[in-house]
Formats: structure tokens, C-alpha cells, sequence
């Protein structure tokens, strides 16, 4: 890459993946001089943004603060399609599924109306007739997004590469960062594996699964720990999962709560389970898709009891949640340090929101605050320090 002998830069990012990597961009495109450490090579498959495809919803059944995050996030994904010619969202409609009730739905249909978004309720039979690879009840409550759909991650990140570099930024790839040092609450300098040491005026960490040693090494201990979950593709009846007649879905059932994707570009249908999972140790790798005993059983009960047109398995993988106690994210400064950033505990539900995370850290780089309101997300709700 370039620039790799200047050792003093504006800003040093810890973690070039799904904010990191868009915080580079927007930062770079404001001038600034900047410095993407990571321990792969993004896109890649060591954090949380592979998987080829990740939802975006609109009216948050998570909560109504996130709805102004994901309005502007679904923004910046259109603007950044049309600044690299790549496509990174496909407007496929996602269905939120589950009883009446549910607190889920009830939540998504009170942020649709808190927020004015588009969105369609419809009964089991109805969504059955309009879908017809769901197998549903008549108890079922169905809110349709039209306005919502997928993302393709690994592009995502591939296009916002694209342009940090394009602004100047430079990117250290497969480098790990060791150490942080704090030089007052204007300068700080980072240690890699190598023993190379970078400075900067400002850190933003958002190194997934690292954040949090990285932040004990500054006195901090943020609530957050490791899940390992699966997902899986399958095999799809012609046409019967195509994304003109399969929107994505999350639904709440007996069995667990279950995302899914129409089949794309032929992909296959792909599947994950939300809840559960099995918790990782802070040095361990998780284990491979098959290795624990429910990884496949799991997605067939789902699959056998409501879209039992499904075949056969093509291919199944792991992913990791950083998981907060509350699910809900964890976007702060560092106490005393308010040059130094940290954004973690996304919970499995972030993607979505990495060009508006980005946007906004890169914001309180640039500006000292973000134009979409992040203390939502502020680390003292679970303790009683924070900037």
C-alpha cells in the first residue's frame, strides 16, 4: 500500500472492517490523513462481515432510536453505489414474522408509524397466498417493508476500500495492533505485531472481537462477549425463493428466532439463526459448522415446519456476535481521552449500520459530534463512567 514509511498520521483506525473501514473513507474524503490497521486483508472472513448478504430494516423491531441510524445508512449505501458502480443493495422487501403480541413486531409496527415508514400487515394466510413458499398459521402477524432488502457485504466493504484509498488513506493489512499508548488527550500511537509504532492525533477502535483487550489495556473493560452462531445455504426449487417473490425475513417462532435471504444470483437460500449460540473464549476459535450438534438441526426444524419447499444442504458456516447484556451497541469516547473512540458489541444486528456509524464517527473526528444522535449507545448506561 502506499505511503507505508510516513509514520505520524491524523487519525490511526484500529480495524478496517464494517465501520472502520467506512470511517476511513469519510474521514479521507475530509482531508484527513489516515492510517487503516487490520489483521486481514477486508473483505475477509476473521470478523463479522462475511456471509455475502446482511438486512437492512427499516422500522426496528430492536427499538425506535435505531430508526433515524438506519434511514441514514440506507442513504449512504445508495450514495455509495453510485460513487463506485458496484451493487451493494438489493431492494428485495423484508417481512417481520411472528405472533400478535410479539414485542418484536409490536415494536417494529411502532417505529414504522413513529417514523412514517411504508410498511404492509398482513395475516398467515395472506402472506402464504402472496408467498407462497411460507407455510404459516393463521395466528401469524406479518409487517411487510417494501422499502427494505439485502446488502452484499463483502462489497460494501470492497467499494469503501476502494474509495478511502482513492482519498489517501493508507491501509495496513494482516497487521495487528499489540498495544495503545495515550500521550495526554491530543496524541496517541499504537504498537503492532511487528513492532512498528504509528501516531496520530485521534483513534477510533473498532477491532470486533480484539476491542475489548484493547480497551483493557487502557483501563477500560467494556461488557461485551463472544457468540458463535451459523448460517447455512440450501438448495431452492426453481423460482420458489427468487427475490421477486421471496422478500428477506426475520421471524420470531416456537423454535427460535430465524433470518433468511431470497436466493440470489443463485446463490442458494440462506438461513441463520438470531438467539442462542454457543459462547466462545477470548482466545479460542470457534468451532466449525457441524462440529456441535444442533448446527444443522436447528435450521431444519425452522425449515421443515414453515418453508418446508427447502432441499438440501449446499454449504453451512460460523460467524461471531459480540454481544452486549442488552443487545443494543456500545459507541463511546474513551473516559478523559476524548480523542479516542470505540465502537463494539454490535450483537449481530450492526451491518446495516456501518456507513451512518462511519459516517458519524468520522463526524466527531472532523466536526466533535455526529450529525445522527449516537448516546443512545454510550458505554456508562452499564456502569457510571464515560466521556
Amino acid at each position: 500500500m502506499e505511503n507505508l514509511n510516513v509514520r505520524a498520521f491524523d487519525t490511526l483506525i484500529i480495524g478496517a472492517g464494517s465501520m472502520g473501514m467506512a470511517a476511513g473513507y469519510y474521514l479521507s474524503q475530509a482531508g484527513r490523513k489516515v492510517l487503516l490497521l487490520d489483521a486481514g486483508d477486508p473483505p475477509h472472513d476473521i470478523g463479522a462481515h462475511h456471509g455475502s448478504t446482511r438486512l437492512i430494516r427499516h422500522a426496528y423491531g430492536e427499538g425506535a432510536g435505531y430508526v433515524p441510524l438506519a434511514m441514514r445508512a440506507q442513504q449512504l449505501w445508495l450514495q455509495l453505489e453510485r460513487d463506485t458502480g458496484m451493487n451493494v443493495f438489493a431492494g428485495t422487501g423484508v417481512t417481520n414474522i411472528g405472533l400478535a403480541g410479539d414485542p418484536f413486531l409490536q415494536e417494529v409496527q411502532r417505529s414504522a408509524a413513529q417514523h412514517g415508514l411504508r410498511l404492509e400487515t398482513l395475516n398467515g394466510p395472506e402472506a402464504s397466498k402472496r408467498w407462497p413458499a411460507w407455510q404459516l398459521s393463521a395466528g401469524h402477524v406479518i409487517s411487510y417493508e417494501p422499502d427494505a432488502g439485502v446488502l452484499y457485504c463483502e462489497r460494501a466493504i470492497s467499494g469503501y476500500r476502494k474509495l478511502a484509498i482513492a482519498h489517501g488513506a493508507t491501509l495496513r493489512t494482516n497487521t495487528s495492533v499489540t498495544r495503545v499508548e495515550l500521550h495526554g488527550d491530543h496524541s496517541v500511537s499504537v504498537v503492532t505485531d511487528n513492532g512498528e509504532r504509528f501516531a496520530g492525533r485521534d483513534l477510533i477502535v473498532c477491532a470486533g472481537k480484539w476491542t475489548r483487550s484493547l480497551l483493557a489495556g487502557l483501563g477500560l473493560d467494556v461488557p461485551v462477549a463472544r457468540v458463535r452462531k451459523t448460517f447455512a445455504w440450501f438448495e431452492s426449487p426453481a423460482n420458489a425463493f427468487a427475490p421477486d417473490v421471496f422478500p428477506g425475513f426475520i421471524m420470531e417462532s416456537e423454535v427460535g428466532q430465524f433470518y433468511g435471504f431470497p436466493d440470489l444470483d443463485g446463490g442458494g437460500f440462506k438461513i441463520g439463526r438470531h438467539d442462542g449460540g454457543q459462547p466462545v473464549a477470548v482466545d479460542a476459535n470457534p468451532a466449525a459448522f457441524g462440529d456441535e450438534p444442533d448446527d444443522l438441526s436447528d435450521l431444519r426444524r425452522f425449515l421443515q415446519r414453515y418453508l418446508p419447499a427447502v432441499g438440501n444442504l449446499r454449504t453451512g458456516r460460523v460467524c461471531e456476535y459480540d454481544m452486549t447484556p442488552d443487545s443494543d451497541f456500545i459507541i463511546d469516547r474513551l473516559p478523559a481521552h476524548p480523542n479516542v473512540q470505540f465502537a463494539t458489541g454490535f450483537s449481530g444486528h450492526g451491518f446495516k449500520f456501518a456507513s451512518a456509524i462511519g459516517e458519524a464517527l468520522a463526524q466527531r473526528v472532523t466536526q466533535g459530534a455526529s450529525s445522527v444522535d449516537l448516546s443512545i449507545f454510550r458505554c456508562d448506561r452499564f456502569r457510571g463512567s464515560s466521556a
